[in-house]
């Protein structure tokens, strides 16, 4: 004899109710705990140091008065932008980070597309491609201030000579030329990495379907793979133009800011108003306004990131 079927004791048989997935308060609570220890370190070494500056940057200081300070309210601010070798300075960082990445990008955009074609020794070239970008800022400088620029030894004055052009002294007579060579030699591989692996993300059906209409490949760079790596470029822009600005090594090692004010950038500003002037405030001061341009920029940047990974998605 079969056994008798078992009824729910709920009205009508109902089945329960689904347990709810959704996390309590606790259980965030308890996932986010792990990561405290290293959230209070990341704000302890980013925004005390920040709120350091922007406290010094409504007083006035001068190392050489020892301790004697004094709140000015926006007098450092007010000195800062109405001081020439300022916006001599900011205009030299426009010209710098705008030729650089100019530069940089075309070369990147060049060199991905060489590289994302098949070839004899294509990994061996990829290498040697990247490596100006992994050879350290300071070690750049001076391998390019003694190797390349020097008017006597140098390669570039070795290479003019074999066409009949006589020595240039690039550091005296070009001196912005010199530093936006030397940083687009260190920035173009950054930029072509960041193509190449748009291009590498690009569907080939949508190519090979280019291919069989009869479209040439210049018209199918232009049409379906230059919009396509519209975004890649953006970043590669935003991030290099982020890290441009910051430029000090290269312009403390080749040229001192020099010949004059020629190549004085914001950061070897604050340099010279730190530890040559003696102007905490100032320094500070301008130190903000440099920060608050980068944030500005870097702003436009996440948006671009996160514009990419929801076209991923």
């Amino acid at each position: 004899m079969s056994a008798p079927p078992v009824v729910d004791g709920r009205a009508g048989g109902a089945a329960a109710p689904a347990r709810s997935t959704t996390p309590t308060a606790v259980e965030r609570l308890k996932r986010r705990i792990p990561l405290l220890p290293a959230l209070v370190l990341t704000i302890v070494l980013t925004q005390v140091p920040l709120l350091g500056t922007v406290y010094y940057s409504f007083h006035s200081r001068n190392l050489l008065r020892g301790d004697a300070i004094e709140f000015v309210w926006f007098a450092n601010y007010a000195d800062i932008l109405g001081d020439e070798h300022f916006r001599t300075a900011v205009l030299n960082t426009v010209v710098l980070t705008a030729s650089t990445v100019t530069l940089s990008i075309a070369l990147g955009v060049a060199l991905a597309v060489l590289l994302d074609k098949a070839f004899l020794g294509r990994s061996v070239v990829r290498t040697l491609l990247i490596t100006p970008f992994l050879v350290m800022p300071a070690v750049a400088a001076l391998l390019w201030k003694h190797a390349m620029f020097d008017p006597v030894y140098g390669l570039l004055n070795w290479f003019l000579s074999l066409v009949g052009v006589g020595p240039i002294d690039w550091i005296s007579e070009l001196p912005m030329f010199s530093i936006v060579l030397m940083m687009t030699w260190q920035w173009t591989p950054f930029m072509m990495l960041i193509v190449l692996a748009g291009l590498q993300s690009q569907s080939p059906e949508v190519l090979e379907a280019a291919k069989v209409d009869g479209a040439r490949a210049f018209a199918t760079f232009r049409r379906i793979t230059l919009p396509h790596l519209r975004r890649f470029i953006e970043l590669g822009i935003l991030l290099g133009s982020i890290f441009i600005v910051q430029t000090f090594d290269a312009i403390f090692l080749i040229t001192q800011g020099g010949p004059g004010q020629a190549t004085m950038n914001l950061p070897y500003f604050i340099y010279q108003r730190t530890f040559r002037a003696f102007e905490v405030g100032e320094s500070a001061a301008a130190g903000v306004i440099v920060v608050a341009g980068t944030i500005v920029i870097a702003i436009f940047a996440l948006r671009v990131i996160l514009n990419l990974f929801r076209e991923e998605g």
